[in-house]
């Protein structure tokens, strides 16, 4: 025990809490001592799991400077440095253990973009350490691995640190500042870390910052913000809170003078998507998200039923199925028709315009974009036996060389979809998906709405066609007289059987 410097046996320790603390059981006392070994303020000087033992293990007791009291927050850039600097040192004792060897690896790759100032203040940590004497290195070695055994524990071990009272009560000191054991960040510190020697002292606040921070809180409070609670208020009526064409006009005559005040000029046609793409600056993207979100409801406002009463009125809320009937004409309705130019997704989604899109393409000579896309979205919905031979046919069909429907892709698309073919699978061509949908929505698509195919539909269901009325209510006329005498044919039947 002489050869070892600073320690005590656990047997010692355990009758230490006994006699000091008037315990007459052993296994209580073996408790507390288990307790605060948790804590880090003693540990086993060969072993990561911090418990006491009533035995001759030897003990070594933490240095003030790592007490868990001192509201320790290490962060993972500190763990790395520690890592790295037990992995230059060529001794048996600083071997890294199986679970800090995954650690180190997992850390070099989220930090492998300052992975080389770690390394070297790894290095610099290590030059000083070679300067301390042989025995206070090891004490030293020993209380660094103590901390880092309870801060970063071996996993299966309870971590002590999570719910820590102190350091819940220092969450809501505004004044707290996050500690680095190495110095990163030694401001507010007032105890000098016995492995690094910090090289400037921390500054206090001036009168020029308080002058910085009153000026910086006085822009907050100047800045304009618009709560949800404020627009339900302003567009609710009665008691029923059934929202009225009112509130959202008003709520556009606002933004329309943010706009103006703030200089954002935005065009939206009646018939395009207006959520404006957010390229503007970082200061102006609050402003712009509520706009987008006011001008998207009012887009959409027409579509829904508990703002506007649709016609023909809701088949589930009625008697009436005309709603259905119209539904399954091959004729689309004028609001069908004015919600394929809201966005691409809304004329793919309904099947009668992505027939029509289809036909615009094949007049382009281009059709191959958008069968590529749906034998894809196809692929995703397959069974599962079925994928791989799929697979392989869209590629032998749309991206092989010598393809009869080959399609335009990027040389990064393509690579990865050769890479996904290896193992296909339902997401074997995410990224050519992708970049075919980007391509006809900033090209074919822009071009589909401009057309005379889609214009010329679109002003036709706008026209009143009372004939056509006529004609409709007279097929609804006689379809629902064939329905009734049908049913009595039946009911007569059924009697006489």
């Amino acid at each position: 025990m002489t050869k070892i410097p600073s320690v005590v046996t656990g047997a010692d320790i355990v009758q230490w809490l006994m006699k000091n603390l008037c315990m007459e059981d052993p296994a209580e006392a073996m408790h507390i001592g288990s307790l605060i070994a948790a804590q880090g303020y003693f540990f086993p000087i060969s072993d990561h799991v911090l418990a006491l033992k009533d035995d001759g293990t030897f003990y070594r007791f933490q240095a003030p400077y790592f007490w868990p009291s001192n509201c320790w927050e290490p962060e993972n850039t500190d763990y790395a440095i520690y890592l790295c600097k037990r992995t230059m040192q060529n001794k048996t004792r600083l071997e890294l253990a199986d679970y800090e060897a995954e650690n180190l690896a997992r850390l070099q790759r989220a930090f492998a973009r300052k992975w080389e100032f770690i390394y070297m203040q790894a290095e610099a940590q290590v030059k000083i350490d070679r300067k301390k004497d042989k025995t206070e290195r090891k004490i030293l070695d020993s209380q660094e691995r103590a901390f880092w055994d309870v801060h970063r524990p071996v996993p299966g071990c309870v971590n002590t640190t999570e719910m820590d009272i102190r350091k819940c009560r220092r969450m809501k000191n505004p004044h707290r500042v996050k500690k680095s054991v190495y110095g990163l960040a030694e401001e507010g510190s007032q105890c000098q870390s016995p492995v690094h020697t910090p090289s400037h002292l921390c500054r206090k606040g001036t009168k020029e910052d308080v002058e910085k921070e009153i000026l910086f809180l006085n822009t907050q409070l100047d800045r304009h913000c618009m709560k949800m609670s404020k627009v339900a208020d302003s567009c609710s009526t009665g008691t029923s809170h059934t929202v009225c064409k009112g509130g959202i006009p008003r709520w556009r005559t606002w933004l329309r003078k943010e706009n103006t005040r703030h200089s954002m000029h935005f065009t939206a046609s009646p018939h395009l998507s207006v959520l404006v793409h957010p390229r503007i600056s970082k200061r102006r993207g609050r402003l712009t998200s509520e706009l987008c979100l006011i001008m998207y409801t009012e887009q959409y406002m027409e579509y829904d039923p508990l703002v506007t009463a649709l016609e023909p009125a809701n088949p589930w809320a009625s008697d009436d199925p005309s709603f259905w009937d119209l539904e399954a004409s091959k004729e689309p309705s004028q609001p069908r028709v004015k919600k394929w130019g809201f966005s691409l997704e809304e004329a793919l989604k309904d099947p009668a315009g992505q027939e029509l899109f289809l036909k615009f393409l094949e007049s382009e000579f281009s059709s191959e974009n958008l069968r590529f896309w749906l034998a894809v979205q196809d692929l995703k919905r397959m069974p599962q036996q079925e994928v791989a031979q799929r697979a392989q046919d869209i590629w032998t069909e749309f991206l092989a060389e010598g393809a009869p429907s080959s399609i335009n892709l990027d040389s990064h698309s393509y690579e990865r979809t050769s890479q996904n073919l290896k193992d296909p699978g339902r997401y074997s061509y995410e990224d050519a998906q992708d970049h075919i949908y980007k391509l006809m929505k900033s090209d074919s698509y822009t071009r589909f709405l401009r057309s005379n195919v889609y214009q010329d539909l679109l002003m036709a269901k706008k026209k009143p066609d009372t004939e056509q009325g006529r004609r409709t209510s007279l097929e609804k006329f006689t379809r629902s007289v064939g329905k009734s005498l049908t049913g009595k044919r039946l009911t007569g039947l059924m009697q006489s059987s």
